[in-house]
């Protein structure tokens, strides 16, 4: 019951600015660095770097647009990081639930062994 999970992707969505973006994305549709950098509390160059990051991990497109590029997210490699944290989410309800019967038969056999 193991997840295969994908560390660069989670990496990249790791960082709380670069969900941030990728949240703006998705509501907003299509942005630039310089329209993202107006909505985040970092400058330009930095949001270009958090950019290249998603892109790198397949998150975001881009497409040229005169001077600029345009990044939208992919939709498809969204629905793969979501699949991995629904599988990586399944695989640790299990393992709470078998921690939580081994902790329920120690305490049994505590109180039994104390007479109770």
């Amino acid at each position: 019951m193991s997840a295969t999970v994908d560390d660069e992707l989670w990496s990249a969505i790791g960082d709380p600015i670069r969900r941030t973006m990728i949240d703006l994305l998705l509501s907003g549709g299509p942005g630039t660095a310089t329209s993202l950098s107006r909505r985040l509390p970092v400058t330009r160059q930095a949001v270009s770097k958090h950019l290249a990051v998603l892109d790198r991990v397949g998150l975001i497109h881009a497409e040229p647009a005169g001077r600029e590029r345009h990044y939208q997210v992919d939709e498809t490699q969204l629905a793969r990081a979501v699949a991995q944290l629904s599988a990586v989410g399944s695989t640790w309800d299990a393992r709470l639930r078998r921690i939580k019967r081994i902790a329920e038969t120690i305490e049994r056999h505590r109180t039994d062994n104390q007479g109770g």
